[in-house]
């Protein structure tokens, strides 16, 4: 197998093709190391390479399909941890596969290194003191978003058809919309993260991936989805597989257009552009479209929000210290300033704080559900702008407190975060360009409702295709 042949295939047909015979998984990983080899150098995807590929089982429905895992909550028995951080040192090696890397294995995904990261995720670009810049394969100047934009550039660089990812407030969507990828985020309880987390950010992180085809991601989800034991709650499962349902086209849809959430800026002329774009493909496609924003307590939803990341930051920063037998005064001067300053915020938070938060995003919940029953889907920009350039978002600035950097942040990620509060399943297309920069456009769905939203990505795809689109950095150049 040629690596232009390689790098322009998806999961799906990867792997169909293994099973025909007609290359090897071998040959296939080969390719992958290739790419790596040429591109990882000018993109900074790639943490670690594997000597061989994690184990896994030829006859999954991946099976030999090169994959890479995101450093940061997913464990891989006996690889490393760092998180993005220095504070990690070399890294902790994990004493065994979570619930999800058990998964991945039994889908024959064949790993072959872990992807960059920001310190503890906590940041919309892939940029640490740590492990540097990860550079946008469509204008390296640019960020690739952010926390899974190292699984992102790989991607959409061609190296692998598809990488683990998780999302906190954007951050499987954020790099799909940078890289022009498809990032889903599935609803709350969909994956299992167990037997580490049971809410993750007391339920505002979720496991998934970014590939650049909807079959690939419902493919993907296929494999990832449904309840492990000790698991807080249980999902209902979908009726039927959703590769499957992505055969068919969604039934006449309510979907509600919005460019701008509550309390936020406006969006940029060309996120604005690509959603008005997409509005009236899906008009011309059959369904009702109206102009429509969900209501809710912006500053209860940023409150409840910021909570949640504090205490995280926190638990993180304190259990790595514990791990490594050091106090937390030390490991605090070890991270990040902005990190340093929010994990110090949370260490100072009291058990009334953090119910104070939980009550607030149930009552942002429900202030948003009664919108979702009148409406299938919420159309909106994915990214108020197109990806900005590195530096921008800096993790490292000593002159912005907790409260400085969180709004910064959240200032640029203004439209992923509410489907982490809520729960929702949302997703990320590549659906516009902003001159050498994709633009990702985001669909919002009904708690637990996947299945719909995979089946309109999929007739997106066909109306507005974007796979004929390649980034500068290519495997296939």
């Amino acid at each position: 197998m040629h690596l232009a042949d390689y790098s322009r295939l998806d999961a799906t047909a990867l792997a169909d093709a293994i099973r025909r015979k007609e290359t090897t998984a071998a040959e296939a990983q080969r390719c992958a190391r290739e790419a790596a080899a040429a591109l990882n150098p000018r993109l900074n995807a790639i943490i670690e390479l594997f000597d061989a590929p994690l184990a896994h089982e030829a006859q999954g429905p991946f099976g030999g399909v090169p994959f890479l895992i995101k450093d940061l909550v997913l464990q891989a028995e006996g690889v490393r941890c760092q998180a993005g951080s220095r504070l990690f040192g070399p890294g902790l090696p994990a004493p065994a596969d979570s619930a999800l890397m058990a998964r991945f294995r039994r889908a024959g995904f064949a790993t072959l290194g872990r992807t960059h990261t920001p310190e503890f995720g906590f940041n919309a670009t892939t940029e640490s003191a740590f492990g540097g810049a990860t550079r946008n394969p469509w204008n390296p100047t640019h960020s690739t978003g952010g926390s899974s934009g190292g699984s992102a550039a790989a991607v959409a660089a061609g190296i692998v058809p598809v990488a683990h990812a998780n999302d906190g407030g954007g951050s499987v969507r954020i790099p799909a919309a940078a890289c022009g990828l498809v990032g889903l985020k599935p609803s709350r309880g969909r994956v299992s993260a167990g037997p580490g987390y049971g809410l993750p950010l007391m339920g505002l992180g979720i496991e998934g991936v970014v590939c650049r085809t909807v079959r690939d991601a419902a493919g993907a989800l296929d494999a990832m989805h449904g309840p492990e034991l000790g698991d807080p709650f249980l999902m209902a499962p979908p009726a039927q597989p959703y590769a499957q349902a992505i055969g068919a086209p969604p039934r006449r849809l309510r979907i509600a257009v919005t460019t701008q959430f509550p309390g936020t800026q406006p969006a940029a002329r060309a996120c604005v552009e690509a959603v008005e774009a997409t509005a009236a493909v899906l008009a011309d496609l059959g369904h009702v479209v109206e102009w429509a924003t969900p209501a809710y307590a912006h500053e209860a939803f940023l409150a409840a929000t910021r909570t949640f990341w504090s205490s995280f930051l926190a638990a993180g920063v304190a259990g790595v210290a514990q791990a490594l037998q050091i106090g937390v005064d030390q490991a605090l001067a070890q991270v990040q300033a902005c990190t340093r300053a929010t994990a110090e915020h949370g260490l100072r938070l009291s058990a009334l704080d953090l119910e104070l938060a939980l009550m607030q995003m149930n009552a942002v919940s429900r202030e948003v559900a009664p919108f979702f029953a009148r409406h299938d889907i919420l159309l909106s920009p994915t990214m108020r702008t197109p990806p900005v350039a590195l530096g921008v978002l800096d993790q490292d600035d000593a002159t912005r407190d907790a409260q400085g950097f969180f709004d910064h942040l959240f200032d640029y990620a203004a439209c992923t975060p509410l489907a982490n509060l809520t729960g929702q399943p949302a997703i990320s297309l590549p659906l516009a360009m902003a001159g050498d920069l994709p633009i990702g456009v985001q669909c919002m769905a009904p708690m637990g409702d996947e299945a719909t939203l995979l089946q309109l990505a999929a007739q997106l795809e066909q109306a507005m295709p974007w796979s004929a689109r390649r980034p500068a950095l290519h495997a296939a150049a």
